[in-house]
């Protein structure tokens, strides 16, 4: 069975935007994931509570973006929605987004 994406184009458009709207917030997430990674073991703890915190911001947004259009469509279709919103968002933001799904 192939999967077929229903709000595929408007995801994709809506995470374009978002991208374009946020790119500092998503450059500062990125760049404190790579300290993190980065850090020796007496500077983690500090450097993954700002990249928690920038991640957290990122999740923020992005889930009133998903959540303001899904509020717009009747309940079955907000389900589907939401579910292709976040599995497009996971693979989009990949160590960022966290589904609270």
């Amino acid at each position: 069975m192939i999967f077929l994406r229903r709000f595929g184009e408007l995801i994709d458009r809506q995470l374009d935007l978002f991208s374009e709207e946020h790119s500092d917030l998503i450059a500062e997430c990125d760049d404190a994931l790579r300290r993190y990674d980065a850090a020796d073991r007496d500077e983690a703890g500090e450097r993954y509570e700002r990249f928690g915190d920038l991640q957290e911001e990122v999740n923020e947004a992005l889930e009133d973006l998903r959540d303001g259009y899904a509020a717009t469509l009747d309940e079955q279709l907000a389900k589907r929605y939401v579910a292709e919103f976040d599995r497009t968002t996971a693979r989009r933001f990949r160590g960022i987004w966290l589904a609270d799904t």
